[in-house]
């Protein structure tokens, strides 16, 4: 007769055996951030001094100046008057309830996460279109950072550098990142192949033809990388204000745990301003773009 007691044992085995392995795992985290987290405090010091410097010039700034600027880099992007109008409309309904504050810091962190994602992605984009590899390797952890809750962005990260912007940044990035590097990768990928043979053929270098071909022809997909890399940053702002990050979530966090309703919503539409103001703005200068591109080719 077979003996199935180790059956009514195994449950009692496999509950031991992962209380184990979440005491060593949670003991290496807390070694490694106990030795390593001045070192990295101390690296991202300089990012931490320009974000304040950005917000304190955003915050300080009168805000007709700070207004005219962003219509003008409006108007810059998309040569559309209404759009500015409809910027201008939102950001003084904004101040005249009294969360120009909040807006130009909320401003400012998406404006260095969007920043940042740009610089990290675009590049690890690149790279995943240039070698299969690559992008065998990359692809899962992608999948990995949108698939996870937000909340569970914020343990390590607090863990390691504790309450303040800075985690808030790194929240912000991890999650907001991954559009930004699949549709680059994505939009070289697209890239005519006979447009590359003919400048090869016209002896282009190999950065020659990234940076003068494939990157100019890759713009509108890349931008809807970003269009959607600066919504999904937004998305992190109520999430990010539990970690001390200031701006429009507090408020709406604040509401959330006292219940003032208005509060909540006025400040809930604030952050909807701002998301729709960033589509629509990257959405025409991708237009414009691609209408560029395409006046190129057909002179």
């Amino acid at each position: 007769m077979i003996d199935s007691s180790w059956l009514t044992e195994f449950p009692d085995m496999s509950r031991r055996d992962l209380l184990a392995i979440r005491q060593t795992l949670d003991g290496a985290y807390r070694t490694f951030s106990r030795t390593y987290g001045d070192s990295i405090e101390n690296f991202f010091d300089p990012l931490l001094h320009f974000l304040v410097w950005f917000e304190n010039l955003l915050i300080q700034t009168p805000w007709w100046i700070v207004l005219i600027a962003i219509i003008g880099l409006v108007y810059a992007a998309t040569r559309s008057w209404k759009l500015c109008a409809g910027v201008l409309a939102s950001f003084l309904v904004i101040g005249y309830f009294g969360m120009w504050e909040d807006t130009m810091r909320t401003l400012s962190i998406i404006t260095v996460c969007t920043i940042l994602s740009i610089c990290i992605g675009i590049p690890i984009g690149i790279l995943m279109a240039g070698s299969d590899r690559a992008r065998s390797i990359i692809t899962p952890l992608l999948d990995i950072m949108q698939t996870m809750p937000a909340f569970v962005y914020l343990i390590p990260v607090v863990m390691l550098l504790g309450i303040g912007r800075i985690p808030g940044v790194i929240a912000v990035v991890i999650y907001a990142i991954p559009p930004v590097i699949r549709l680059t990768n994505l939009g070289i990928r697209l890239v005519n192949q006979e447009t590359l043979e003919a400048a090869k053929a016209y002896g282009a270098t190999p950065t020659q033809r990234l940076f003068g071909v494939q990157i100019p022809l890759a713009m509108p997909t890349i931008m809807a990388g970003i269009n959607q890399t600066i919504m999904m940053a937004l998305a992190m702002v109520v999430v990010a204000s539990m970690i001390g990050v200031k701006g429009l979530g507090q408020p709406v966090l604040k509401s959330i745990t006292n219940q003032y309703f208005t509060l909540g919503l006025l400040n809930g539409l604030a952050i909807v301003a701002l998301a729709i103001i960033f589509d629509r703005v990257s959405q025409s200068y991708a237009k414009r773009a691609q209408k560029h591109l395409g006046g190129t080719d057909n002179g």
